[in-house]
């Protein structure tokens, strides 16, 4: 009986094909959500002048996206626990794909805040489903593969975002983000349906096979989470501001084209692909603490530089230099966090990180009005540097858990 029970268990689990098609089908999701999110905030601009909002209502209604993420991420993590992050990825692309196209049908701020909350919802909770089926991916290929998942989010959003640069001029935001919802439902019903078909790999430390299983951690590990967290807020606190307010600030302190306003997002989003695309390759040879510090400083020069800028050519590399930077500093974050906790783990650090992102476009707007966009903007450059400086900090707490979750040390 034991023989067979076990001969059972390596049957189920996931062959390395299984994990090649895998990995394929979440690298699909992870550019889904980056395409859908950026054809969205490249609309911002457009959407604001519908609404009639100012810049600091602007920034409330965008609290609902928020607001939305950050509820439903902790209550995903506990439904990837009970029915798989598998399904619960599908289910969310599915209204992420719904929801975006409701935006443009607004004509008032408060509205806007009500249909991105339901947005931020979808939102939030594809990105802890898929990050936790990526989780236990990375463990069972014992490799540092998260960055390239990232990757496929950060082309995603330059394609998106140069998609929407090219319609702002000959398409309405109704008709451009309807298009997106067609998409998504599409690429969903074909990627989700593969998704399906694939048992997860068992979580580390896990004998069984199937999808994730509740793991309860300890009360210092729950601290190590939380600087992780910490980490991602800090880092992604920059995405959100650059999604958000990155056109904005080109075309109204800039005097940019829309178009080339557009762009700014594409340059950071196109840099951040390359950064996440070499992120693996940097990782094994230079380890975490490394990445963290020098990706860090770099962010904080080039935000410097994108909001201080007195021309558009100027600000553009500075976007690029960030994205540069903070390429690898959330990915590295969301993966230990799930290594050492499960769905749980990433839950929390998707919860601090995304909520960094969605808060921070409304901290950017409030800092605008109260000072000018270009200094508030210098708060990404500030947040940058304060998280290479606590993975600093925290390297010999980052060197263990990166040695804990892959077979080669973690440098530095």
């Amino acid at each position: 009986m034991p023989l067979l029970n076990k001969l059972g268990t390596a049957a189920s689990r996931p062959t390395a094909p299984d994990l090649r098609r895998l990995r394929i089908v979440l690298t699909v999701f992870f550019a889904l959500d980056g395409f859908v999110f950026a054809g969205w905030v490249v609309r911002i601009p457009a959407i604001k002048e519908q609404t009639g909002a100012s810049t600091g209502t602007l920034g409330l209604a965008l609290l609902g996206v928020s607001a939305g993420a950050v509820i439903t991420m902790m209550l995903t993590g506990r439904l990837c626990r009970r029915f798989g992050s598998h399904r619960v990825t599908v289910v969310c692309g599915v209204l992420l794909s719904l929801s975006v196209a409701l935006p443009p049908l607004t004509h008032s701020a408060a509205a806007l805040a009500a249909v991105l909350l339901v947005f931020g919802a979808a939102y939030g909770g594809i990105n802890v489903a898929f990050n936790s089926a990526a989780v236990d991916l990375v463990a069972a290929l014992r490799r540092p593969v998260m960055p390239t998942f990232h990757a496929a989010f950060s082309l995603g959003g330059m394609i998106g975002a140069g998609v929407g640069g090219l319609l702002a001029g000959s398409l309405s935001p109704t008709r451009h983000l309807l298009g997106l919802t067609v998409i998504g439902l599409a690429v969903t019903a074909v990627a989700g349906r593969a998704l399906l078909r694939i048992e997860p790999p068992a979580p580390p430390g896990d004998a069984r096979p199937g999808a994730s299983v509740p793991r309860r951690p300890e009360p210092r590990t729950r601290g190590v989470v939380l600087v992780f967290g910490l980490i991602a807020l800090c880092t992604a606190y920059g995405e959100g501001a650059l999604a958000d307010w990155g056109a904005l600030h080109l075309e109204e302190d800039l005097a940019a084209h829309p178009g080339v306003a557009a762009a700014g997002y594409s340059c950071f989003a196109l840099a951040m692909t390359v950064g996440r695309l070499s992120g693996t390759v940097l990782l094994e040879r230079l380890g975490q603490t490394r990445v963290l510090v020098a990706g860090g400083a770099t962010a904080a020069a080039g935000m410097l530089l994108g909001a201080l800028a007195p021309a558009v050519w100027l600000a553009l590399i500075g976007f690029a230099v960030t994205g540069i930077g903070l390429a690898n500093l959330f990915p590295v974050a969301v993966e230990r966090a799930g290594a050492l906790a499960g769905p749980s783990g990433v839950a929390t650090a998707s919860t601090l990180g995304y909520g960094g992102m969605l808060l921070g476009p409304p901290a950017i707007g409030f800092l605008a009005d109260w000072s000018t966009l270009p200094a508030a903007l210098t708060s990404v450059a500030v947040l940058a540097a304060l998280a290479a400086a606590i993975g600093y900090g925290t390297r010999r707490t980052v060197s263990r858990t990166g040695r804990a979750g892959s077979r080669r040390p973690a440098a530095g």
